[in-house]
């Protein structure tokens, strides 16, 4: 007898993995050991990385190899940048671009089809390291710009602002973004990690299981909830229209983006960093009706419907005030997110079964053929 399927898998546990633990109820999101309020105020984003593949925090020589051997893999192949060239115009969508980046990036990859542990290492530090630089180069291509090659000598977080703007961030700034990778590196078998998980579990190489995380999370449900909430407080305008605006929205059934989530029935850990992450980066940069207008839409949802924000909605915020346009919001994601993906990839690799679940069947049994001129 086939079991009733769960809508959603809700509930189901697909399989085991050791790099991160989410307690929906209590609110917790744990990285390796290391609860996430313990990490976010002290840790570096490629420091969350390390102990992500290695299961320990580094030694200051570790991380200092560790963000060396990034910082000299940043540049992109030669064919990818020319692929980039040749195919991305003003009007392309940036995560449709990064899809395209990464999948020429796996053609040119001299350790491509190899899934050893070692070999793997290598792949997951290459796309860490690329891929804000491909990200970086389709932000220019579109503004008619040309792409700026990396700076080894610039920290992870740094090099990219300059890559992507063509100017220093402020140390502030640089600190903000670095600690918005982070909180986004892992969580779970969210849907993104998952397909990756499906993919590397046929024995797929490791930058075709991470295409497939970057198509996930182009998902408006998923990665691209970032971006539609911060177009939800430019269509709100000010913290007075709240109010009637959340009344209509509730009218006509919208779907309030930045909030509820599939597994947290408390406050998103992460939210509450980047919730102070806004309120003092909105201040800073004279946009802080932004903040209060978060702050009433959070207070009525809450006392209203009994929804809490998730991480993308004060990230989008976040973001805002930091001057990066709308449509590199769900890019960043990416960014913080690879270093979780390849982790998950090495993980699967590592003790792999193939994922096959079953389905409910929920057609129409027993019919007979029917002659194509009688029908």
């Amino acid at each position: 007898m086939t079991a009733s399927a769960a809508k959603g898998l809700e509930g189901v546990v697909a399989s085991k993995t050791s790099l991160s633990f989410i307690d929906g109820l209590e609110g917790i999101l744990v990285y390796r050991g290391y609860n996430i309020h313990e990490l976010a105020p002290h840790a570096s984003f490629l420091e969350s990385v390390f102990l992500l593949w290695h299961g320990r925090l580094p030694n200051h020589q570790e991380l200092e190899r560790f963000e060396g051997d990034l910082a000299v893999e940043r540049a992109i192949d030669a064919k990818t940048l020319e692929g980039l060239l040749q195919c991305v115009s003003e009007k392309t969508i940036p995560m449709a671009a990064l899809r395209t980046g990464i999948s020429l990036e796996g053609m040119f990859d001299a350790d491509a089809e190899d899934n050893s542990p070692d070999a793997n290492e290598r792949k997951a530090k290459r796309l860490v390291a690329r891929t804000p630089t491909i990200i970086a180069a389709i932000h220019r291509i579109r503004q008619g710009m040309e792409p700026l090659a990396p700076d080894p000598s610039l920290s992870f977080s740094q090099d990219f602002v300059r890559m992507a703007t063509g100017e220093a961030g402020s140390d502030e700034a640089v600190a903000a973004l670095d600690r918005t990778l982070l909180l986004y590196l892992d969580h779970g078998f969210n849907a993104s990690t998952f397909a990756c998980r499906v993919i590397a579990a046929t024995l797929g190489d490791m930058h075709s299981a991470v295409a497939g995380g970057v198509g996930a999370l182009k998902g408006s449900l998923h990665g691209g909830a970032n971006a539609k909430a911060m177009d939800t407080l430019l269509e709100i305008g000010d913290p007075d229209n709240v109010t009637p605006w959340l009344e209509r929205a509730f009218a006509e059934k919208r779907k309030i983006m930045g909030f509820g989530h599939r597994v947290y029935r408390t406050e998103d850990p992460r939210a509450t960093h980047l919730r102070e992450m806004s309120r003092v980066l909105t201040e800073q940069a004279g946009l802080e009706k932004f903040y209060k207008m978060s702050r009433e839409l959070e207070e009525q949802m809450i006392s209203k419907k009994g929804i809490n924000p998730n991480v993308d909605f004060y990230c989008a915020t976040v973001y805002y005030a930091l001057g990066i346009p709308i449509d590199l919001y769900t890019p960043l994601f990416a960014i913080g997110r690879m270093g979780g993906w390849t982790g998950h990839v090495m993980e699967q690799h590592a003790n792999n079964r193939l994922i096959r679940p079953r389905a409910e069947y929920v057609g129409e049994k027993d019919l007979r053929w029917v002659a194509i001129e009688d029908r």
